[in-house]
């Protein structure tokens, strides 16, 4: 066996060397070798091997490239072929959240806080609805350190009946609303505890109205609303408004003209002046005409038009005509991703008891009520998108105002024969000024997701006056932001932030015996974080808690006026159809 294997080896060795002695010089000698093997030959997986390298190829044969021509020759086939038809692939998509035409939500936190809310409609026929809306916000009060009462009450019920075709809409509306605050804005070191124990804080507020609007789709006459509303206190002061405002709109050689009317009467009366004079009347009627022309030209649009209103005074006061500039336009300087827009806008605007006391609960019920001359309003700015979800608005305006209402805390008097609630340096007038404010505004949202939703804005601004020392309780920055979002399809959040910078007040105290100085109050700046988180159990029913103030800072909106603390509120709200 040895031997045929050492055979079999030596004729294998001769053949793999015979092209290699034929590579080499014929004078070269390779020498013999014998090799014995004791063993047969076992071959192992590790004794295989791979090539790890691509052999390179340097013969021109292969490098060569042939060009290649391909020719078609194509002639028709019989076929009875028909293609099928496309069809849309599937795409999953949540269902539909359901509508409801009705909801009721109740609420209740610290501070015997009581919210509630019940919305309801119902159509009464294809084309017939009607609708109303109770609400209900109160608090018992409480605050730290004061001593009158603080407790407040909202409640207003709205009624509504409409209709709706393709030629017209109308809707009639009657409302009431009770509302029920409290003087409790004490100037420090003032009073005796006597004299704080006699006091009778509470006010109480009562409006009433009747309203409705009508629309003509094909017609000249545009949206034209009516409002009448009768306003009302406990100390015997009243006040009617009447506001028409009519609408026209019509196409002219192709351009847009429109027309708005506006009929805005107002009386009312005071029982008394603040340091218990005879009663006072008030009384004002403005009409005014608003003729304008919209021009578009690819991508600038100008509205250009003219305000004439005429005020009528019934009591004090004086008549007047005057003629406002109302001009606006925008161009798209890239589309919609930079839109430049400016105006010059003015316009009479009649001011009421009652929006005073919308804006400022704690007002006396002795003010002065006069209309404000807005003379102009200049601006300029930049809107447009930074992406698909992002938006934004910077403006930079000028506003001259004439007659311009201010709230001022009212004085003190000690020998005053008024002894009515307000009547102790814990209420407020109103003052009026000519004032000139720049402001600088800038605004910016974003929707990130379907489930996020951010934006910020803010406002900067400068008051100068004529006759009063300071632009008394307006602040000079307010910033807000805001945050929402869908944590799950169950869970919700959200925050807001409010940033208000300082204010200016001034508090009088008058004696016949003392000489008081004069009180120059700056109100600090403050913020005011509020958030929530609600749960969604089904589709009906969702539960959540309010947070108000969460910071717990201890600011006054007004002088003398600190607000609640941390405020809490849990509650549900419920979705239903009849």
């Amino acid at each position: 066996m040895n031997k045929t294997v050492h055979y079999t080896l030596t004729t294998i060795l001769f053949l793999i060397g015979l092209p290699k002695a034929f590579s080499q010089k014929t004078n070269d000698n390779i020498g013999t070798e014998v090799v014995n093997v004791v063993k047969p030959y076992t071959p192992t997986i590790s004794d295989a091997f791979k090539v790890k390298e691509t052999p390179s190829l340097d013969d021109e044969e292969t490098q060569r490239k042939e060009n290649i021509q391909y020719n078609i020759f194509s002639f028709p086939v019989a076929s009875t072929f028909a293609p099928a038809k496309g069809k849309a692939a599937n795409v999953d998509k949540e269902p539909a959240e359901k509508i409801f035409s009705n909801y009721l939500t109740l609420a209740a936190g610290n501070y015997g806080t009581i919210n509630a809310e019940l919305f309801v409609t119902q159509n009464v026929s294809n084309t017939d609805y009607f609708g109303g809306m109770l609400r209900h916000n109160s608090t018992q009060g409480g605050i730290n350190d004061v001593v009158l009462d603080d407790k407040f009450l909202n409640t207003a019920l709205d009624l509504t009946y409409g209709s709706r075709t393709k030629t017209m809409t109308w809707n009639a509306d009657v409302g009431y609303q009770n509302q029920v605050y409290n003087w409790y804005g004490i100037f420090p070191g003032t009073l005796s505890d006597a004299t704080i124990d006699g006091i009778d804080e509470q006010q109480t507020y009562h409006t009433l109205y009747l309203g409705g609007r009508l629309g003509l789709g094909d017609s000249f006459l545009k949206e034209s609303s009516i409002k009448f509303s009768r306003f009302w206190d406990a100390f015997g002061s009243a006040e009617n408004r009447f506001v028409a405002k009519p609408s026209l709109a019509f196409d002219i050689v192709k351009e847009k003209i429109k027309a708005d009317f506006v009929l805005d009467y107002i009386s009312g009366t005071f029982d008394q002046t603040y340091y218990g004079g005879a009663s006072f009347k008030y009384g004002f009627t403005n009409v005014g005409f608003q003729p304008s022309v919209v021009i578009k030209k690819d991508d600038l649009t100008v509205n250009a038009g003219v305000g004439f209103f005429y005020s009528a005074a019934q009591e004090a006061g004086e008549s007047k005509f005057f003629i406002y500039p109302q001009v606006t336009g925008s161009y798209k300087v890239v589309g919609d991703l930079m839109i430049f827009y400016a105006g010059i806008e003015g316009g009479l605007k009649q001011n009421s008891y009652r929006d005073f006391v919308q804006e400022n609960f704690f007002v006396s019920p002795t003010l002065a009520v006069a209309p404000t001359d807005q003379k102009f309003d200049v601006y300029a700015g930049l809107k447009g998108k930074l992406a698909n979800s992002v938006s934004y608005n910077i403006r930079a305006s000028y506003l001259n105002e004439e007659n311009k209402p201010l709230f001022k805390s009212n004085g003190y008097d000690e020998s005053s024969a008024n002894t009515d609630g307000y009547a102790y340096g814990n209420s407020f007038d109103v003052v009026y000024d000519n004032v000139k404010t720049i402001s600088f505004f800038g605004e910016l949202k974003a929707d990130f997701s379907k489930n996020v939703t951010f934006g910020i804005n803010g406002t900067f601004s400068s008051y100068s006056m004529d006759i009063q020392k300071e632009a008394w309780n307006l602040p000079g920055i307010s910033i807000g932001t805001s945050l929402d979002v869908n944590i799950t399809p169950k869970w919700y959040a959200g925050a807001k932030v409010f940033f208000v910078g300082e204010r200016k007040d001034q508090f009088i105290r008058s004696s016949i015996l003392i000489d008081y100085p004069i009180v120059n109050a700056t109100l600090d700046s403050y913020f005011d974080l509020n958030a929530h988180l609600g749960y969604k159990h089904n589709e009906r029913l969702t539960f959540f808690l309010k947070g108000n103030n969460l910071a717990n800072q201890d600011y006054q909106r007004w002088l003398n006026y600190p607000v609640q603390g941390i405020q809490v509120m849990a509650g549900a709200s419920y979705k239903f159809d009849f």
